[in-house]
């Protein structure tokens, strides 16, 4: 099964790897090491959505993983939820369990582990080990999000146009 079409107006490290029944819109990028895996389920990832180094999507077997525009998924992230909210930023090795549903303009801390099954409202904040609804997302902690959306959009626009080169 290797349904992935390539999207031209999105970055892809040279060592990303994207197999399956996966979707991923414009201005988005997948950064070094990351794996996206629609081979068990479809991932749909929207606008502007980043998933940096070493980040892992994928899903349950007939579930579809869900990932809405303007996500950022933090370096060393696991996203093996249901669905993921625009605006939402996935700290760096967070993991989502199986069926997890973040709403939107969420903060997923660095290292928390969202258990199976939660559902985390809209512009809320979930940290630690089990991941807990501790608080409502602060308003600088959403001026960074954006920022760090527009950021990557703008840092992927200059590897789509050859200003850095990777090699092996």
């Amino acid at each position: 099964m290797e349904l992935f079409t390539r999207n031209d107006g999105v970055y892809y490290a040279r060592n990303a790897t994207v197999v399956g029944d996966v979707t991923i819109g414009e201005e988005s990028s997948v950064w070094f090491n990351a794996v996206i895996r629609g081979d068990v389920a479809p991932v749909r990832i929207g606008r502007r959505v980043n998933v940096q180094d070493n980040c892992t999507i994928h899903c349950d077997t007939g579930v579809e993983n869900s990932i809405d525009d303007d996500v950022t998924i933090g370096h060393g992230a696991i996203v093996h939820g249901m669905s993921v909210g625009k605006g939402t930023l996935i700290g760096m090795h967070a993991t989502l369990l199986s069926r997890t549903k973040v709403g939107s303009e969420c903060l997923i801390a660095a290292g928390a582990v969202v258990p199976p099954d939660l559902v985390v409202p809209d512009r809320m904040a979930v940290m630690g080990v089990p991941g807990k609804i501790v608080r409502p997302v602060k308003p600088q902690e959403l001026e960074y999000m954006r920022w760090l959306t527009t950021h990557y959009a703008e840092l992927a626009a200059e590897y789509i146009a050859g200003k850095f080169s990777a090699f092996p």
